[in-house]
């Protein structure tokens, strides 16, 4: 049972129109510990799909949310928080959770708003999912943890949320790695016309916009994430097993809401709140990003994505790119958890 704390886009795309797509994504245009290692670490190899479960699951109330969370590694450990996307949670760093722990980092993996465990504390809140809300849930998390400063590193959805903390609270993200490099965008970027091409792996998105979207997602949210994960990861060979662990997260009860809301309003088609609207002003402007970076992508990832070299000039901080090869897909730390947690250790030494 989990311990309680009381607290105060998908299919390929050709080059031509991935750099268009960027405009999607906005491109175009107490202390923490400090970490223990004094040497560059080299992971041993591991079989992704050895973990099956976290040792340890918790609930804390961390601003508008009792956040349900994983927790690995020692308490005074240097703190990484692992941030997952959608359709996916926390069994996306299953394998990579206990690599970076054994290497003494501390290690946070919470479910979004909508996912697990993860509840409103009040039934009034609206059921916002706009990017910076969800990145404002983040911070409150790292506050009602104690952790000053972490590591951010995530993916889809996690990694637009650490790019955004990385702009907005520079001083709260140590380093980051970012699947899918700079995500940061705003309505007026998700209103521009793409290529017919481009615009053909956001199908999702265009069927969320309306009411028959919305219905069928709720009727078969199971079917439409295992049909995501397939696109998305066409060379991922993912069991059943794997994929109902992650499913069962998506019985939260705001889940539809969270997401239908966050897709609408990438197209304008919904509003956001107004106390975070100073913080889509700043991100309107596709900011640059300056703390350490590493950036990755899989070589089979046939999710909306743009290049690297659309948003490499997005990072002016120490920066590095990887593209990780042998099929990987869009769910990139759980299908390749060693390179994913070696980044996130390596990005640390920058």
């Amino acid at each position: 049972m989990p311990e309680k704390i009381d607290s105060r886009r998908r299919g390929f795309m050709g080059a031509s129109a991935l750099m268009l797509a960027a405009a999607q994504f906005g491109v175009l245009g107490s202390a923490s510990a400090q970490t223990r290692l004094s040497k560059p670490a080299t992971l041993p190899p591991i079989k992704p799909g050895s973990h099956t479960s976290f040792a340890s699951l918790k609930q804390i109330n961390a601003g508008l949310l009792d956040v349900g969370y994983a927790e690995a590694g020692p308490a005074d450990g240097p703190a990484v928080i692992l941030l997952h996307g959608w359709p996916y949670d926390i069994h996306s760093f299953v394998d990579v959770a206990p690599l970076l722990a054994s290497h003494g980092y501390r290690v946070i993996v919470p479910y979004l708003r909508g996912y697990g465990s993860t509840r409103f504390l009040s039934g009034e809140t609206m059921r916002n999912g706009q990017p910076s809300a969800i990145a404002a849930d983040i911070v409150a998390l790292m506050d009602a943890l104690n952790i000053q400063q972490a590591i951010l590193a995530g993916f889809d959805w996690g990694a637009r949320t650490a790019d955004i903390i990385a702009v907005l609270w520079p001083q709260r993200c140590k380093a980051l790695v970012s699947v899918s490099g700079y995500l940061i965008g705003s309505q007026k970027a998700g209103m521009t016309p793409l290529p017919p091409e481009a615009e053909l792996q956001w199908w999702y998105q265009f069927y969320f916009a309306t009411d028959r979207g919305r219905a069928g997602y709720e009727k078969y949210t199971h079917d439409f994430a295992r049909l995501i994960w397939r696109l998305a990861s066409p060379k991922w060979q993912f069991d059943d097993a794997t994929f109902e662990r992650s499913a069962a997260a998506f019985n939260n009860p705001d889940h539809v809401d969270i997401t239908i809301h966050n897709y609408r309003w990438r197209q304008g088609l919904a509003a956001g709140e107004a106390k975070y609207d100073v913080f889509e002003q700043q991100l309107a402007s596709a900011p640059p990003i300056d703390v350490p970076s590493i950036t990755m992508e899989g070589d089979a990832n046939d999710a909306p994505h743009p290049p690297s070299s659309a948003y490499a000039a997005k990072f002016t901080g120490k920066y590095e790119h990887r593209t990780i090869t042998g099929g990987i897909g869009h769910n990139l730390p759980q299908e390749a958890p060693r390179a994913f947690a070696q980044a996130v250790i390596d990005v640390d030494r920058f």
